[in-house]
């Protein structure tokens, strides 16, 4: 198996169609789709199939993202939904968990997306999908965030990534490390959080 799919991300969770039109696609991202779903559309790309389809569905995802959006609105539905996903770990205070800890992969990823969903309408090339370190980069270019932040929380994320996968290779089920090992790539990735989400 190359891929898991998780059938309850469909639109319309467990009870939605396994596969709908490109219209019906429109429509839901447009009119029911909650923010986490707009979030993983940072991130989706067409892979494989009719060509005319996957067009079809860049100009959805251009659409869906070029929104303007209340970003007070925004912030708080990010912030929350994040605040659910950090329930159900809890790690100890001397191990930090690469993806789950506060200032890990994961907040990096929703920061990114945060500011894909409020900067596209204004700036559309950050609506690319051409990965977290470049959107960091485009970000800093267009003075949204500042470079040596951009730069930090970019190396932070790449250290976290390349951990991660090490760990993987080597085994181990859970990708967490002792925090004094990563405490100086944590702060600057928790600093742009607090700054973001504040």
């Amino acid at each position: 198996m190359l891929y898991e799919t998780d059938m309850q991300l469909r639109p319309d969770g467990a009870s939605g169609l396994l596969v709908s039109t490109v219209e019906a696609f429109r429509d839901y991202q447009q009119h029911k789709a909650w923010v986490w779903e707009h979030q993983a559309i940072t991130r989706a790309r067409f892979s494989a199939g009719d060509m005319e389809i996957g067009k079809a569905f860049e100009r959805i995802r251009f659409d869906v993202l070029a929104q303007k959006r209340d970003i007070n609105a925004l912030k708080k539905e990010v912030f929350e939904m994040r605040q659910k996903m950090r329930v159900g770990h809890i790690i100890p205070s001397e191990v930090f968990d690469l993806k789950q800890s506060l200032g890990g992969i994961i907040d990096v990823e929703f920061m990114v997306q945060y500011l894909v969903l409020a900067n596209a309408h204004q700036h559309p090339e950050v609506a690319e999908n051409i990965g977290n370190i470049a959107l960091l980069a485009k970000f800093s270019g267009l003075g949204v965030i500042e470079k040596k932040q951009a730069e930090a929380v970019a190396n932070a994320y790449r250290e976290f990534r390349k951990k991660q996968h090490a760990l993987r290779l080597q085994g181990h089920s859970k990708a967490q490390v002792a925090m004094a090992e990563v405490a100086q790539l944590v702060e600057p990735v928790r600093g742009l959080w607090m700054q973001l989400m504040n």
